[in-house]
């Protein structure tokens, strides 16, 4: 006769202490199986209740963050398929970019230091008109991806043109992004007017929503400037109907502002609020010129803002008013526009300059503080994009998107704050490794899951056909 023991373990736990939400296991039965750990000498977690954990470590399974505390507790409790360590790095979430228009990196350089209504009317819509078709859509996008992973981008939101060739590349790349097609009144490429562009707009939300959880579909009315009052209403009215984000250029210069109160008899985010807009949906890029009452309107609304101020600064477009913006309680995250008119995608850029234009330009060095700026790239970010329960953070339950940054190069030494590091030091070549829904797309600055020398030869192919071929207007 064979005899069988249960022995169950009761566990009575006084005092326990949680560090950043970790679900530590503290059982006898053995470690969990978890499909990736990582480590480094500081998690800078965005969270709250731990901001800063020396000697961190998280574990991931199923693409989301299960564990959150002490390397050595995490070791002891959970069991990996892989291992990344993290000596002389910071693990932080990835950053949020909440505003570009990805394809238009083949157009990075080809026209500067021109005013945006120049600059749109007589060199970027020309250019686009004759060179933007499916091929050129694929090859910026997967450059921009290949540049946003190299500097730790890990979530952006995608506003131009061919938007299921854009998520297609998104989905072959690995990251996560908002990608619409933007919708204008007079013709774009591919499209002859307002009506076959916003046509397909919404048939794209319709096919990708809920299709792959890296891809948010959404609308995107260009500008008030741009879009009539009636197809401003539509535009709403689908995002509210198809439940999904909204995005659009708002307040942007006070040749919009003159223009919009002329037509209209009422400033930009004035108009949009007679129209029925604004809602916690919608998210705003720019906004570089409300006024007080506009900036209380905006918070009450639930609106984000996503602030560009590299492009705001090439543009000249003006200094958006970030420190009231964040006192009257507006949701802001950073984004890049685009590389036409940016230069370059790199979110750290947009990080550093807003931490110190605000300062110059309030005359307070306590204006915007390095660990604000952090969040607005991060955790800030997600919430004006209405992401923050997915990702902006690191937390038990949210998606494994993180980065790895290097703190060894010597402009980063001597350490005492991280955070301040982070903002005021750092740059998009001390990212080491990259981590969206817990697949690794870079480590050791080695790019995983993109063709390098392909991306590289077809940018170049199209670069040449656009120099042989483009005459800007005078």
């Amino acid at each position: 006769m064979l005899v069988f023991f249960v022995c169950t373990t009761f566990v009575v736990f006084f005092g326990q202490i949680v560090i950043a939400q970790s679900n530590y296991n503290l059982s006898t039965q053995g470690k969990q199986n978890v499909q990736l750990i990582v480590s480094s000498d500081f998690v800078v977690t965005m969270n709250e209740a731990q901001p800063v954990i020396t000697n961190g470590a998280i574990a991931i399974k199923d693409g989301k963050i299960v564990a959150v505390d002490t390397q050595d507790k995490i070791m002891a409790s959970y069991r990996a398929k892989r291992t990344l360590p993290g000596k002389d790095m910071v693990l932080m979430p990835g950053l949020v970019n909440g505003h570009s228009h990805s394809a238009m990196v083949l157009f990075r350089g080809l026209a500067d230091d021109l005013a945006l209504e120049d600059w749109l009317q007589n060199y970027i819509f020309p250019a686009e008109a004759k060179f933007v078709d499916e091929n050129f859509v694929r090859v910026g996008e997967q450059l921009a991806c290949w540049e946003m992973i190299r500097g730790g981008t890990t979530t952006f939101v995608d506003m131009y043109f061919k938007s299921d060739v854009a998520a297609k590349v998104v989905d072959e790349c690995g990251l996560r992004a908002i990608i619409t097609g933007s919708s204008i009144d007079f013709p774009s490429p591919g499209f002859k007017g307002w009506d076959d562009a916003f046509a397909a707009s919404v048939d794209f939300v319709k096919r990708w929503k809920d299709k792959n959880p890296r891809i948010t579909p959404a609308i995107a009315p260009h500008a008030p400037y741009t879009v009539s009052p009636e197809h401003l209403v539509q535009a709403i009215r689908a995002a509210r109907h198809y439940d999904v984000p909204l995005t659009i250029h708002l307040a942007e210069t006070q040749t919009e502002v003159r223009d919009i109160q002329q037509r209209y008899n009422a400033t930009p985010v004035q108009h949009l609020e007679n129209l029925g807009f604004l809602d916690p949906r919608v998210f705003a890029a720019h906004v570089v010129w409300p006024n007080s009452s506009e900036i209380a309107l905006l918070a009450k609304r639930g609106v984000g803002v996503i602030h560009n101020p590299d492009s705001n600064l090439k543009l000249a477009s003006g200094f958006a008013p970030i420190p009231a913006m964040l006192k009257a309680g507006i949701k802001i995250g950073l984004g890049t526009d685009g590389a036409a008119s940016n230069n370059v995608l790199d979110m750290w850029n947009a990080i550093r300059l807003t931490a110190l234009i605000h300062k110059g330009t309030t005359l307070d060095p306590t204006a915007v503080p390095a660990k604000t700026v952090l969040r607005m790239a991060t955790l800030g970010g997600a919430e004006a994009l209405g992401l923050s329960d997915k990702i902006g953070a690191i937390k038990v339950g949210l998606q494994a998107d993180l980065i790895q940054v290097h703190l060894k190069e010597p402009h980063l030494l001597p350490l005492y704050d991280v955070i301040s590091h982070l903002v005021y030091a750092a740059d998009a070549q001390d990212v080491d490794t990259v981590i969206v829904n817990g697949q690794v797309l870079m480590h050791k600055r080695e790019m995983l899951t993109v063709d390098l020398e392909r991306i590289r030869r077809e940018a170049s192919s199209i670069a040449e056909n656009i120099k042989a071929e483009f005459r800007p207007s005078n």
